[in-house]
């Protein structure tokens, strides 16, 4: 090996422990941006004048825009110089697509939020996202014809999983901007876009209830006070009404009376600030969720009693994103809400391996349900759960809650699912996710955006499709 190339290892090297640390200015279209700060980490390097025996590699223009790994330093996305000298992205061909509408600057994705970052010399990003994970869900999600989302979370706020379908090929995508009918049309990242939640809503309305001390309810079936009749999905086919409902039977059975007449007993103004502080929940500013690819902008709006009837099933001027509903399903269970991040760890461009700035804090928790009212939430999951067929190893509990939404676009179907490792430490960091399946749990939203295609009118009819996407999760274990 010459003496030149000794000099440029040995440069290369010394430049590790030099790097700074960078803050970067994040944000997507339609969100507001934030601060994402990332602290220096450096390597101690000796001056050595021992042959190198490494086989010659090409080098890396660290001119060029950053690349991105996956949590198993699976490369995603890299640059490459066109002969008349302009950069282009060239995105990984067996996972392009999966990653396109939430990772390519025509989706408005991390490509664009990360900018800054990526711009650095010799920086990449490694994100929390597992690329095998992915792809194995996005592809599932084409096989059963399904247009929606499926969000996995780890219970320290880090996104396994953020697939949207469908998406697109985004190497044959000619100009590398920003397109509005990519970033909020057929191929628009559906898991980061807010609609009416339905019944998923409920997880809220009963913390609410057990707040208020409100156990029991008179329920019709159908609620019929002047306007248009709130009504239960099951008024025309359950033979019982009316009877007395417990907050229990409330939830398990999804009752929209139940807690439309005890959001209405509560009152707008402590509906309000309830989930505000218990659940970072609403429409002012200081409600949204700062995460590190943007924020997440939930909404409630209450005019009248009728609105404030329907929230309470998620309904009316009430808007999320599955995103949200996966940190609300990691609070129900351990009751803590974290906020949910994607960059793991700032590496170096040269190697892709080498960890030069931390990423976004894990564990950072948000809001909390109050101690004593953690216990008749969970109960109501579990039951709620026990009815989807959903089987797991025995150290797992599943909790989960349904919801059948009435939208602008037509109805959507979610279930809100938590697989929940009885030998999971909530609040453990990790430094990688290589052991994370032996004590971790998992939070899985899905969202079907075409239930009438498919045949289905109710979120428990989509029981059988969730099944297939726990499978896959639980496939990695």
């Amino acid at each position: 090996m010459n003496n030149t190339r000794k000099l440029t290892a040995f440069l290369t090297a010394l430049s590790l422990c030099t790097l700074g640390s960078c803050s970067s200015q994040v944000g997507s279209a339609g969100n507001s941006s934030t601060d994402a700060d990332f602290t220096e980490s450096t390597t101690a390097v000796e001056e050595t004048t021992e042959e190198i025996t490494e086989p010659e590699t090409d080098a890396v223009d660290l001119s060029l825009k950053g690349n991105f790994y996956d949590a198993n330093g699976v490369l995603l996305v890299s640059s490459e110089k066109q002969a008349d000298g302009t950069e282009r992205r060239v995105y990984s061909e067996e996972y392009g697509e999966p990653f396109a509408n939430i990772i390519t600057e025509m989706s408005a994705g991390y490509d664009t939020t990360f900018n800054d970052i990526l711009t650095e010399n010799g920086q990449s990003i490694q994100l929390t996202l597992d690329a095998e994970l992915q792809k194995s869900i996005y592809e599932y999600l084409g096989e059963q014809k399904i247009i929606g989302s499926v969000v996995v979370l780890r219970t320290d706020g880090s996104i396994m999983s953020q697939v949207s379908y469908p998406s697109y090929d985004p190497n044959a995508v000619k100009e590398q901007k920003y397109d509005k009918e990519l970033a909020w049309g057929e191929f628009g990242n559906k898991a980061f876009q807010n609609y009416e939640p339905g019944s998923c809503f409920k997880i809220m309305s009963e913390v609410l209830a057990d707040k208020h001390g409100i156990y029991e309810q008179y329920d019709e079936g159908e609620w019929d006070f002047g306007s248009i009749p709130i009504v239960n999905w099951d008024h025309d086919r359950n033979t019982g009404y009316p009877m007395s409902r417990s907050l229990y039977s409330g939830f398990v059975n999804s009752s929209n009376i139940f807690f439309a007449k005890t959001f209405d007993q509560i009152g707008t103004e402590d509906v309000l600030a309830d989930l505000s502080s218990i659940f970072h929940f609403g429409a002012d500013e200081k409600d949204d969720i700062i995460c590190d690819f943007g924020s997440l902008e939930n909404n409630i709006e209450i005019y009248c009693d009728d609105d404030l009837r329907r929230s309470a099933f998620g309904q009316s001027y009430v808007l999320t994103c599955p995103i949200f509903l996966a940190a609300l399903g990691r609070e129900a269970v351990f009751g803590d809400m974290v906020t949910p991040f994607v960059v793991k760890n700032i590496v170096d461009t040269a190697d892709g391996k080498t960890v030069i700035g931390e990423g976004s804090k894990s564990c950072d928790v948000i809001a909390s349900i109050p101690e004593q009212y953690r216990e008749n939430l969970r109960n109501g999951m579990q039951g709620v759960g026990s009815g989807l067929g959903v089987y797991l190893p025995e150290q797992y509990k599943f909790y989960a809650k349904t919801g059948t939404a009435e939208t602008w676009v037509d109805d959507f179907l979610y279930i809100t699912g938590i697989l929940c490792n009885t030998n999971d430490k909530p609040e453990t960091e990790y430094a990688d996710y290589s052991k994370y399946s032996e004590n971790g749990s998992y939070v899985v939203v899905m969202q079907i955006q075409n239930p009438t295609e498919l045949g289905y009118a109710f979120a428990s009819e989509s029981q059988a499709l969730y099944r297939g996407i726990v499978d896959i999760v639980m496939g990695k274990e």
